[in-house]
This record gives structure tokens, C-alpha cells and sequence, in this order.
């Protein structure tokens, strides 16, 4: 089963999710505080580095299948254009109603 972003619990994710599958780099960027970090498959990244070779470079977008802790953790299909479907799991911390962290890998 699918979750529409606008069903998400948290702005702040729900906000994160509707500008990676709008392809909107400066809406998903704003939602980030300025000293935001973030980790894929457990190796720190730079957000805008990762961001721009996971999602907006290649056309990447989310699919939700579930969410709990309050909205700041998900289950998603992610797909884009050089890796194809992946199920992923995010963790967000939320501060200020900005993501601070967030956390993704292979569910």
C-alpha cells in the first residue's frame, strides 16, 4: 500500500518527500537547516553532494509504503534513473520544523 505524501504525519517529511518526487532542489533544500547532515547505508555524506547524485541528477523519487515514530521514520520504494527500485528506510530528525539529519540505506 501506498501513503500520498499530503497523508504524511510530519510538514517537515511530508514537505521532504513532495519536493524529491517534484524534482524541486531549492524547496528540498530549504527544509534543511544550514548545518544539516545525513547518511546513506551508514557512511556519512554531504547532503547537497548526495542529493544532487541520488535525486536530482537522476530524476529520483519516493513511494512510501509506511511511516512511524511520529512520522520521522518511513519505508519507501525509492527509484531513480541509475539504480532503479530500491526499498529504503529514512529516519528524520526534526528541529525548528527543519530537517536536521536524516538517514537513509536499504531496507
Amino acid at each position: 500500500m501506498t501513503i500520498a505524501p499530503a497523508k504524511l504525519t510530519d510538514p517537515a517529511v511530508r514537505a521532504f518527500v513532495t519536493a524529491v518526487n517534484a524534482g524541486d532542489r531549492d524547496a528540498f533544500f530549504a527544509l534543511l537547516t544550514p548545518d544539516a547532515t545525513m547518511s546513506d547505508d551508514g557512511s556519512e555524506r554531504s547532503p547537497a553532494d548526495w542529493a544532487d547524485r541520488e535525486i536530482f541528477g537522476p530524476n529520483g523519487r519516493m513511494d512510501v509504503q509506511s511511516e512511524s515514530t511520529g512520522g520521522h521514520a518511513l519505508i519507501a520504494e525509492f527509484t531513480n534513473d541509475t539504480w532503479g527500485v530500491m526499498r529504503t528506510a529514512w529516519r528524520f530528525t526534526v528541529e525548528g520544523g527543519k530537517i536536521s539529519r536524516f538517514d537513509t540505506g536499504q531496507a
